[in-house]
């Protein structure tokens, strides 16, 4: 057998084999006397008939067929071992010729990208602060004294504003039919919430208590298909108001979440001392991106759409565990939400192209500066975990999280990080 690789781009290869006619015809034989079993004849046991019996009985061509996957699937692996080939996703064959005078075939396949790094030492990065600010520890103060609010009743003549909670009744129509789930009582709705088809519940500000009202909308684009694109129109009666009454912030108030807590000050400092390594955690991560970012802008990579179909198919996967682990079947959230698989792997494109380059943009460094991680090294980590976590996946885990810590320590060393 005879082949040759030639390099249609950086991330593509076509593979050209050539069989010629003896080897071929041992080929066939050898396929013959592994399938021959698959083969009846009157007169003969299964497995008994003389080749060249089923040669005249099916003709010649019967047995090609075996023999082309058995050489193929051979030489195939062969020559990707020979010349290292990291190929990506299935080949595409194309059988120029096969006959007694031998086998040519042409396979075309997807190779991981041959590429040249981007700059990605003395570059200069600027680290996100890690100081704990007044705004942050209010964030948590109002997030809290926001979820012990409690409701209360507006007066009569009082009217819809941002942030209120309205108790409605609505119905419905498009074209003046009501349609499926278009209509309910006593709804309660949080304004500004986006709860709601958009331009719904703007649309009830500065109404009263008792009021009714037609609001006009347009369904969105994506949308269950029978209500996509259209307009509605939703008469609505509204039945009551409420806003929220925020609790007092003070000693008696800390007091009642923390026990271990006896003044206001004493919970900012609290505060403040748990946000801080979230802070430094999450600056961390952003430097992270930001070196990938930059690096990744800086090299030129042509992915093969193998690679992109891979990364899209696992993406939908994840999507579809998501929708489980909420009780929802995968073809509801599709009917709802009026998507196909396919927009979906449309609108989750760009990112799957920039992770993958990222991926190969840190293997790529890991390669050329010679990164590596420790036996020993794997093995300290594996020793500081809880016995039931102790399980040979951990080991992968560990092996993988030591190479990308070592990664960004190599690239915080040599490049300048302003903090």
């Amino acid at each position: 057998m005879e082949y040759s690789v030639q390099h249609l781009s950086k991330s593509k290869i076509e593979i050209a084999i050539d069989v010629p006619a003896e080897e071929w015809a041992k080929e066939v034989k050898a396929s013959f006397e592994k399938n021959k079993f698959k083969y009846s004849v009157e007169g003969f046991r299964k497995g008994k008939v003389p080749m060249n019996i089923v040669v005249n009985r099916y003709g010649i061509g019967v047995l090609y067929e075996d023999a082309l996957d058995e050489v193929l699937s051979k030489h195939y692996t062969d020559i990707l071992k020979n010349d290292n080939l990291d190929v990506i996703g299935n080949p595409d064959v194309d059988i120029k010729e096969v006959s007694e005078d031998g086998m040519k075939a042409v396979i075309t396949v997807a190779i991981r990208p041959e590429f040249e790094l981007g700059q990605y030492k003395g570059l200069t990065f600027k680290m996100d602060s890690t100081e704990v600010t007044d705004d942050d520890i209010n964030a948590v103060i109002n997030r809290e004294l926001d979820n012990r609010a409690r409701l209360v009743e507006k007066s009569d003549d009082a009217v819809v504003e941002n942030g209120d909670t309205v108790n409605i009744d609505y119905s419905g129509s498009v074209d003046g039919v009501k349609f499926d789930g278009g209509t309910a009582e006593k709804q309660s709705l949080v304004i500004g919430s986006g709860s709601f088809i958009p331009g719904f519940e703007e649309q009830l500000i500065g109404m009263k208590k008792g009021d009714k009202k037609d609001i006009n909308v347009t369904f969105p684009e994506q949308y269950t298909p029978e209500l996509a694109g259209k307009d509605a129109v939703f008469a609505i009666t509204l039945n009551g108001i409420q806003h929220k009454e925020l609790p007092v912030l003070d000693d008696e108030f800390v007091k009642d979440i923390d026990d271990e807590l006896e003044t206001v000050d004493a919970w900012k400092e609290k505060i403040k001392s748990e946000i801080a390594p979230k802070k430094i955690e999450q600056a961390g991560y952003k430097l992270e991106n930001d070196m990938i970012e930059t690096i990744s802008n800086n090299t030129e990579i042509e992915i093969p759409e193998a690679m992109i179909e891979e990364e899209l198919d696992y993406r939908v996967q994840e999507l579809e565990r998501d929708m489980s682990q909420y009780g929802l079947r995968f073809a509801d959230y599709l009917a709802y939400t009026g998507m196909t698989v396919e927009q979906i792997k449309e609108e989750q494109r760009p990112q799957a192209e920039k992770n993958i380059k990222s991926r190969l943009i840190i293997e790529a460094i890991v390669k050329a500066e010679k990164i590596d991680v420790t036996p020993e090294e794997m093995n300290a980590e594996f020793d500081k975990l809880d016995e039931k976590d102790k399980n040979p996946q951990q080991m992968s885990y560990i092996a993988n999280k030591l190479l990308v810590d070592k990664l960004f320590a190599f690239l915080r060393e040599n490049n300048t990080v302003n903090e």
